[in-house]
C-alpha cells in the first residue's frame, strides 16, 4: 500500500528511537525531535497520529502497525445479482444494489458483493447503515456506471448563504455514506429548498441535548473533568461543543492566538462565524468517577467562556465502507465554476470511523467528500478523466480523517472556459486531517478559506496548477497549526505548499525550491506569523519522510 515493512521500520520507527534514546539517524529533523518531546501540545505541529477509523486501525490486513490490530471486516450477508443486478450493463442495477445494502443493514450490518462487471445505476447508491460495506471484486474488475447526476435524481441545491450557486458544487455523491435520518432530513430540505446546514446537529443546528458541562482542560489533554458522568459510557460517541464569546476569543484561539488574531477584525465575517459553535465528535474510553477520558488528545483548549459541554449529535454511520470498485458517471463537459450538476463521486456525511479503499472515481464533479465527517479513512483512491472541480474536499467542520496513497491523474481533456480546479480541499473549521503519500499530477493544496486548522499534508509530490477558492466572509486562510512535510512539487510554484509566509504557526518542512507566481496571497493577520521552515529545499531528504506515520510511532 505504498509502503513495505523494511521502509517503514527505516524512516518512521528510526525516529521514534530518536525521540526516546537521543540516538540520531542521519538528516533527522530538529523540529521533529522538538516536536517528539510534547507532542500533544507542539505550537506549530498538531498531534494526528490517531487519524482515521478506529484511531487508523483500518490497515492492510497483513500488516498491524504495533499495538493496533486490522479492522474487522463484517461477513459476506448478500450478492447484488441475488437481487437482480445485471453485470453487463443492460439495465439499471442502483434499486438492486440500494435494497441489498438496505436489507443488510436492517438484518444488522455484513458486506454485500459486487461482482466482476460494468453495473448501470440510474440512482445514486445509499449506504445508511451501520456495519454495512459495499465490496467489489477490485478497482480493475468492478464498475459502477452512474447516468444521472443529482440534480437529476434529488433537485437543485441552492446556497443557505444566497446567490445561485450549486451547492452539489461541494456537497452529496452518487455513492453517499450517511446515516438514514440524517440523509433522509437532507433529502427532504433540499427538495424543499430550505437549504440546510450539512453536520452533526440537524439542519438548524438545533438537534442536540447536553449530557454535561465540562470543567477547564489544555489542548493536548487525553480527559476531561465532567461535572455529571451519569450519561457517558465506554464507547459512546459524543460531541463537544465549544460557543464563541463576542470578543470571539474562540476563533482567535484556533488561529494561534497573540496580537494578530486579536487585531482581526471578525464580527463582517458571517459566514465564518455561522459555522461556530466547534463540533467535535469522539469517543468515550473510559469513566472514572467525573473523568471522562476520550479516544484523541483535545483539539482545543476548554474554556469556561466557552460553554463547554459534552452534547449528543445525530445518529452516527459507524464501520461501514465501500471497497475495490470504480465509480464511472457518463462523460459530460465539466461545469463553470460554482455550477456543478452533482456528477460526484463517494462522499461521507455525519460518518464516523468508516472507510474507503481500493476506490477509483472518474468523469466526475467532485471525487471524494468528507461533509462533518470524522475519523474516517480513505485509502488507495483515484480521481481520473475528464477534470474535477474538488478532486477531494473535506469541509462543515469534518476532523480527524485520514487520506493516504491517493493520486489526481491528470485531466484527459482540456478545461473548458470558466471551470475550477482546486486538489486537495479543506475548509469550514476542519481539523486535524491528514493527506499522505499521495500524487497530484494537477491541483493544489486548497485551503479554502473557513479558517481550517492543524492539518497536516505529507509525503506528496504535485503540479501545483490549481487555485485554492473561498467567500471574503469566511474569513482567514489558515488558523494555526497547518503542516506541509515532505512535499516535492514538480513546476516550482510556492502558493498554498510554502505557507510561512501566510499561515499562522504553522511548519513548512522539506519542501522544494519554489518561487511565488499565479494566485499569490497576502496574510489575513498582522504582525509575527510564529511559522517554521526546514529542510527547504530538499524533499524527500528530511527524517522522518512521513510525518503521519512518525506519529503513529509514538507511545503515549
Amino acid at each position: 500500500m505504498g509502503i513495505n515493512r523494511r521502509q517503514f521500520v527505516g524512516g518512521a520507527v528510526a525516529v521514534g528511537v530518536a525521540a526516546t534514546t537521543g540516538f540520531r539517524p542521519a538528516g533527522t529533523s530538529p523540529l521533529w525531535e522538538e516536536y517528539a518531546r510534547s507532542p500533544y501540545t507542539h505550537p506549530q505541529i498538531p498531534y494526528v497520529g490517531r487519524a482515521g477509523a478506529r484511531g487508523g486501525a483500518t490497515v492492510p490486513q497483513s500488516f498491524a502497525w504495533g499495538h493496533l490490530a486490522p479492522l474487522a471486516r463484517p461477513p459476506v450477508v448478500a450478492n447484488v445479482l441475488s437481487y437482480g443486478a445485471t453485470p453487463d450493463g443492460s439495465a439499471d442495477s442502483a434499486a438492486a444494489i440500494n435494497r441489498a445494502l438496505a436489507e443488510a443493514g436492517e438484518r444488522g450490518g455484513g458486506t454485500v458483493l459486487v461482482p466482476p462487471g460494468t453495473y448501470r445505476i440510474d440512482d445514486f447508491i445509499r449506504i445508511a447503515h451501520s456495519g454495512v460495506v459495499l465490496r467489489g471484486a477490485g478497482s480493475a474488475r468492478t464498475k459502477l456506471l452512474a447516468t444521472k447526476h443529482l440534480t437529476e435524481l434529488i433537485g437543485p441545491y441552492g446556497s443557505r448563504y444566497g446567490g445561485d450557486k450549486s451547492s452539489w458544487s461541494w456537497a452529496g455523491g452518487l455513492i453517499w455514506l450517511a446515516p438514514h435520518a440524517r440523509h433522509a432530513s437532507l433529502v427532504a430540505a433540499i427538495r424543499a429548498r430550505a437549504w440546510p446546514f450539512e453536520g452533526w446537529t440537524g439542519n438548524r443546528r438545533d438537534e442536540w441535548r447536553t449530557l454535561t458541562t465540562v470543567r477547564p482542560a489544555r489542548r493536548g489533554d487525553w480527559s476531561v473533568t465532567v461535572d455529571d458522568p451519569s450519561a457517558l459510557r465506554r464507547g459512546r460517541l459524543v460531541l463537544l461543543r465549544l460557543a464563541d464569546d463576542a470578543g470571539h476569543t474562540l476563533l482567535e484561539h484556533m488561529a494561534g492566538g497573540g496580537t494578530g488574531p486579536e487585531a482581526y477584525h471578525w464580527d463582517d465575517k458571517t459566514k465564518l462565524t455561522s459555522y461556530v459553535p466547534y463540533e467535535w465528535p469522539v469517543r468515550v474510553v473510559s469513566v472514572q468517577g467525573r473523568k471522562a477520558t476520550l479516544e484523541r488528545p483535545l483539539p482545543l483548549d476548554v474554556r469556561p467562556e466557552w460553554d463547554p459541554r459534552l452534547t449528543t449529535l445525530a445518529e452516527p454511520l459507524t464501520d461501514a465502507g465501500v471497497e475495490g470498485l470504480t465509480l464511472e458517471a457518463v462523460e459530460t463537459p465539466q461545469s463553470p465554476h460554482l455550477l456543478d450538476k452533482g456528477y460526484n463521486g463517494v462522499t461521507f456525511q455525519c460518518a464516523y470511523d468508516c472507510w474507503a479503499e481500493d476506490i477509483v472515481v472518474r468523469h466526475v464533479d467532485n471525487g471524494f467528500g468528507l461533509v462533518a465527517a470524522s475519523a474516517c479513512t480513505l485509502r488507495r483512491t483515484r480521481v481520473e478523466g475528464r477534470g474535477s472541480h474538488h478532486p477531494y474536499f473535506c469541509r462543515e467542520g469534518a476532523h480527524d480523517n485520514l487520506v493516504e496513497d491517493f493520486r489526481i491523474a491528470a485531466r484527459t481533456v482540456p478545461a473548458p472556459a470558466g471551470t475550477q480546479l482546486h486538489g486537495i480541499n479543506v475548509e469550514g473549521l476542519s481539523s486535524y486531517n491528514v493527506w499522505s503519500r499521495g500524487v497530484m499530477e494537477m491541483g493544489t493544496f486548497d485551503t479554502h478559506r473557513g479558517m481550517p486548522f492543524a492539518n497536516v499534508r505529507t509525503e506528496i509530490t504535485v503540479e501545483n496548477n490549481g487555485r485554492h477558492g473561498g467567500d471574503a466572509s469566511a474569513g482567514p486562510l489558515y488558523g494555526a497549526r497547518f503542516t506541509h512535510w515532505n512535499v516535492t512539487v514538480t513546476n516550482g510554484r510556492a502558493g498554498l505548499v510554502k505557507i510561512d509566509t501566510i499561515a499562522p504557526y504553522s511548519a513548512t518542512v522539506g519542501i522544494s525550491e519554489v518561487s511565488e507566481f499565479d494566485q499569490i496571497d497576502v496574510p489575513d493577520f498582522e504582525g509575527a506569523l510564529h511559522a517554521r521552515v526546514e529542510a527547504y529545499g530538499t524533499p524527500g531528504a528530511v527524517r522522518p519522510r512521513n510525518l503521519y506515520e512518525a506519529q503513529r510511532m509514538l507511545r503515549r
